[in-house]
């Protein structure tokens, strides 16, 4: 009988304590932003700190308090933007679609070799070795750590083992530039058409002696081609995309080392 009695108070107390937390959570429970419910909903889900937050969540809260701007998504895009702005009820503008691109044709066929390299699959790794195995020293070390961060999986190896980006499948959420520690891999415009394939600022000379795929910085591409829209920084040519790309043809025909390539 005891053991019933018993039973019977420990079922009641619970029974209390449950009504207890039920009234509570409802009581204390603190209403969440309807505007910030809403921006959760439209969020990709990606969470690749593209946008300078820890993730989806903390970007649409950091919105909803009007602490960050709206439109910061890559993988998002334009659609997501306009969505939050509808959302805010203000007109959202945003950029072109940038995605990633590895400034590097140096293989193993164009590229010197300093050493024999045998330590972890990993470019940060690799580059604590006096800058990784490869003469050049500004190149893809090809360990595939960018690969490794890639949230949309656009990132590969080519036939020649190559790093290679699909500017398909890429969000430009910029992480392969973060973890590349030669920074290597840089966004560009989607709709850019030529890149100079190089990441080399060396002297012309010592760029070609490391790998035969070097821009040498020789200005042929600005000197020799009209309204070229290449500039040429520490013996390295660069492209303004904000400038005429019709030129780029015959500056690509002109290079005497092929490195302005289609994108």
């Amino acid at each position: 009988m005891n053991i019933l009695y018993a039973f019977i108070i420990v079922a009641v107390l619970g029974l209390l304590l449950g009504a207890g937390l039920a009234f509570a959570d409802k009581a204390l429970k603190v209403k969440k932003d309807e505007k910030l419910e809403a921006l959760e909903a439209i969020m990709p889900g990606a969470n690749c700190g593209g946008c300078g937050f820890a993730g989806c969540s903390a970007y649409a809260e950091a919105v909803a308090e009007g602490t960050a701007k709206p439109g910061l998504c890559s993988p998002g895009g334009k659609a997501l933007a306009e969505k939050m702005g509808e959302i805010l009820g203000i007109s959202v503008e945003v950029g072109e679609r940038k995605v990633a691109y590895v400034f590097c044709q140096g293989g193993k066929d164009v590229t010197k070799e300093d050493y024999r390299y045998e330590g972890i699959k990993d470019c940060n790794a690799a580059s604590l070795l006096f800058q990784g195995p490869n003469g050049c020293k500004e190149g893809c070390l090809h360990m595939g750590s960018c690969m490794a961060v890639c949230p949309s999986h656009a990132i590969y190896y080519d036939e020649k083992g190559n790093v290679k980006v699909d500017k398909e499948k890429c969000v430009g959420c910029g992480a392969c530039t973060k973890v590349c520690p030669n920074g290597v891999i840089k966004l560009i415009p989607y709709s850019a058409e030529y890149v100079v394939a190089c990441n080399n600022h060396e002297a012309g000379a010592k760029a070609k002696k490391n790998c035969s795929a070097a821009c040498i910085g020789c200005r042929i591409c600005v000197n020799k081609v009209e309204n070229s829209p290449f500039t040429v920084d520490s013996f390295l040519s660069s492209i303004d995309y904000s400038k005429d790309q019709s030129a780029c043809p015959l500056a690509q025909e002109k290079c005497p080392q092929k490195c302005i390539v289609r994108s």
